[in-house]
């Protein structure tokens, strides 16, 4: 049977509401259904890197919508900066590596790209892995950001994010599905 088959809710193609419009995000309705729009068109991108010594790198940092410390691969929104909105995917990866981490790549594949949240939110989220990692920095993010870098070896890496969960840190499960794809990807 295919997917796509499946009749629409009654209302799916009800007009679109727009209940709040802030600088990043938008809160529509759509008949019954309330959701969430990011406002820039290009999504985010999540960074999948290792580093010469097979380290995979991860970010720390206070998210204040759950009031929590929290693990993360280095990610960031993609054409959210004044200029520069109509940047790539790829390219923003390797701007949010750099600036989060202080690790620069020679270059970055494409994985997979998919919702952050389907039920509540328009968000789209790529996948990339980065390749041929060099230390520039110290990363830590802009001057708004206070990020803490983590360096953890590969094979360590899962035990690693369950123990910092059991320290009271939230782990974004997105995490796992970057280390699948790291063993599991094909990239060039």
């Amino acid at each position: 049977m295919n997917p796509l088959d499946h009749s629409l809710p009654a209302d799916a193609d009800a007009p679109e509401e727009t209940l709040y419009q802030g600088r990043w995000l938008s809160l529509r309705k759509r008949g019954r259904w309330e959701y969430v729009e990011r406002n820039n068109p290009g999504g985010a991108a999540i960074v999948i890197a290792v580093t010469p010594d097979d380290r995979v790198l991860f970010v720390e940092q206070y998210r204040v919508a759950i009031r929590a410390r929290t693990i993360e691969m280095p990610a960031g929104l993609v054409g959210d900066l004044a200029g520069q909105e109509d940047e790539g995917i790829l390219l923003a990866a390797q701007r949010e590596l750099e600036e989060e981490t202080g690790w620069r790549c020679g270059r970055v594949t494409f994985l997979h790209q998919g919702p952050s949240s389907a039920g509540m939110s328009t968000e789209m989220i790529a996948y990339v892995r980065a390749h041929d990692l060099v230390k520039v920095g110290a990363g830590g993010g802009d001057a708004s950001e206070d990020i803490v870098v983590h360096e953890v070896p590969r094979r360590e890496a899962g035990g690693w994010l369950f123990a910092r969960a059991a320290e009271g840190y939230s782990i974004d499960p997105k995490l796992f599905a970057g280390l699948w794809l790291l063993e599991h990807a094909a990239t060039d």
